[in-house]
């Protein structure tokens, strides 16, 4: 498991779960199994855990434990899942958000910019478009718009005119013809964070990660029992503004609900008054864990 991705933060996180011997809880993103697993110790036979993960990467890490379900679906769709299986409320929801080392590491996914592969970027390889289809089909206003808001990259407009410029000699179809294309655009001195978020962006867009988040959010918010526990980490701005939104108002955008008398009303109680991030020494062993933000909350 540990190979596949080193769990971040892992017993901050199982703290502010606050796992209950006999309670139900999701992990939305199994990933190598490193925090699912860690959650099925501490369950009594009458505990149950569900794991969730579109990627059949994941899928092959799942283990034979009767406290235990892995799902093979995308964590936008938890509720109907849970549901079916006769689950209507939980004791606590988890999210890793990150992309698991294993899909930087496993080059032919083309999530990496460190190694020449198709254009995929898929976690779902099952069907749905790729990351081919992003670059050569949208035009210079759509990239312009997911390179500025997923990738929050500078000069975006400049960015996605060099992609259309190289496409339109042939189709881009490989990481490395991607990083040339937009080679004379790239700060020399900040090359890696550049293609880091220009691949972030992409990659976003291909997943629908933003989507899935907030559907994932609402959605725990309903199965949550009263005292049950949401815990979020995440690894860039635009998820942990939307974490950080939905724990203290109910919604993304961050509007709070006011009565006839305008009076607030928010769903749950903040646990993480402050931001929980890996310590130096966990960073220094496991440099990706560097960007991590973990938020908790109580839902009321």
């Amino acid at each position: 498991m540990t190979t596949y991705h080193v769990p971040v933060m892992l017993e901050e996180s199982l703290e502010l779960l606050a796992i209950k011997p006999d309670g139900v809880y999701v992990d939305l993103t199994f990933g190598g199994g490193g925090h699912s697993s860690h959650i099925v110790q501490r369950l009594s036979p009458k505990g149950h855990l569900y794991s969730f993960d579109q990627d059949a990467d994941a899928e092959a890490n799942a283990f034979a434990d009767e406290r235990f379900t892995f799902v093979r679906s995308n964590f936008r769709f938890m509720r109907g899942h849970l549901r079916w299986r006769g689950v209507e409320h939980v004791d606590g929801v988890f999210a890793d958000l990150g992309v698991s080392s294993h899909h930087f590491d496993a080059t032919e996914r083309g999530f990496s910019f460190r190694g020449d592969a198709p254009l995929d970027m898929r976690m779902n390889r099952r069907g749905g478009r790729t990351a081919a289809d992003v670059v050569n089909g949208y035009d210079v206003e759509q990239l312009t718009r997911i390179l500025k808001n997923y990738g929050e990259l500078d000069g975006a407009a400049r960015v996605a005119r060099c992609i259309e410029s190289a496409r339109s000699a042939a189709p881009l179809t490989t990481t490395f013809e991607l990083v040339e294309a937009v080679k004379r655009v790239t700060p020399p001195r900040d090359e890696s964070k550049f293609l880091s978020k220009l691949f972030q962006a992409i990659r976003i867009e291909v997943n629908g990660e933003m989507e899935a988040l907030q559907m994932a959010l609402e959605q725990s918010l309903r199965m949550l029992r009263p005292g049950g526990r949401l815990v979020v980490m995440s690894y860039h701005s635009l998820e942990d503004r939307m974490v950080k939104n939905f724990m203290r108002s109910g919604s993304v955008d961050g509007q709070v609900e006011k009565d006839f008398f305008g009076r607030t009303s928010t769903p749950f109680e903040i646990v993480t008054r402050k931001v929980v991030v890996p310590t130096d020494e966990e960073i220094e062993r496991n440099p990706r864990s560097r960007s991590a933000k973990m938020r908790a909350a109580i839902k009321l």
